[in-house]
């Protein structure tokens, strides 16, 4: 049975009122939410960007709900101070955390003053990470030298049960590539034929673990409220791989997205007024195999947005 989560944009809202949204989401009758690791929003009109780290273990903390945190390690941060903050919020919350192990975006990582590796690099760089926290979070000393270097970690705290290490991909190539590794896999929406082919691609490789969708959608009142919404808060995000990946500020995001079209947003977000639009296109990708779908209200504002989506798509889709 699929089950309906909240996505909470640190990029966009302040971690303060983010966690009363994810708390109001509870209540309303989401059944787990996650969030993204970013040091920098996609847009200066955004304007935020807590801690995600801090803001999961309130909320973990003030909520029953499962969570998990799409994070990035090997240049912003080590290995070994990954896996000791998974290991920490894993043995405060059993059961209740995951991650998703990126190679990350220039926007968040540039900040080290440390040369931004080309793609193939930082995928080769990623599976090293991955191979180093696992080690860690099953109680081995580490040491490592390649892309990282790790001299002599431990990691004292364990987790029991250890939290999943899932992958974050938006292409089948990489699907493919992650099945090795991740317990599970998260995407964005994208057309239905690449999501296909994207399931296809990891399960073809072995891939294990539930398959989660993150969809990004623009509700209002009206057709013409949504789309403004869409087009103010997230055309900055339809720039799209590789060029997102190696952009360094949101100013620069800002000016390739200057002259988007609605068009184009309208690709990325799934943007309707009608909420029974909304709960069909959400059957859609429960179809597909996705049992995990995270809803990302674009608006900055979450609270009608929570209220309407659990009293009425909610319930048609789960």
């Amino acid at each position: 049975m699929v089950r309906i989560g909240f996505h909470a944009s640190h990029e966009q809202i302040s971690p303060r009122q983010l966690l009363a949204d994810v708390q109001h989401a509870e209540r309303a009758g989401f059944q787990m939410a996650m969030c993204s690791d970013h040091l920098a929003p996609w847009s200066a009109r955004q304007g935020h960007s807590g801690y995600a780290w801090s803001w999961l273990a309130a909320a973990l903390a003030t909520t029953e709900l499962e969570l998990g945190c799409v994070s990035a390690p090997g240049q912003r941060y080590h290995p070994a101070v990954m896996a000791q903050k998974i290991a920490t919020l894993g043995q405060m919350f059993p059961g209740r955390f995951w991650v998703a192990l990126g190679s990350g975006e220039a926007a968040n990582e540039h900040v080290t003053g440390d040369r931004w590796p080309a793609k193939v690099e930082r995928e080769r760089r990623l599976e090293e990470c991955v191979d180093v926290i696992g080690r860690l979070l099953d109680g081995e000393e580490v040491s490592h030298h390649g892309l990282v270097t790790v001299d002599r970690a431990r990691v004292w705290e364990r987790a029991d049960p250890r939290p999943r290490l899932i992958a974050p991909v938006v292409s089948p190539e990489s699907a493919a590539r992650v099945a090795a590794w991740s317990e599970g896999l998260v995407t964005l929406n994208q057309p239905h034929e690449t999501l296909r082919e994207l399931v296809e691609a990891y399960r073809g490789a072995g891939g294990r673990g539930p398959l989660s969708l993150q969809v990004h959608l623009a509700w209002a009142s009206t057709q013409q409220e949504a789309e403004t919404i869409a087009m103010d808060q997230w055309r900055s995000n339809v720039v799209g791989a590789p060029i997102a990946w190696d952009v360094e500020t949101p100013q620069g995001f800002d000016a390739i997205a200057a002259h988007m079209p609605l068009a184009s947003v309208l690709t990325a977000v799934r943007v309707s007024s009608d909420l029974s639009q909304h709960a069909d296109w959400l059957r859609e990708y429960a179809e597909l195999g996705f049992e995990d779908i995270y809803l990302h209200h674009v608006g900055t504002e979450q609270t009608a947005f929570i209220d309407a989506f659990a009293a009425e798509v909610i319930p048609a889709v789960a």
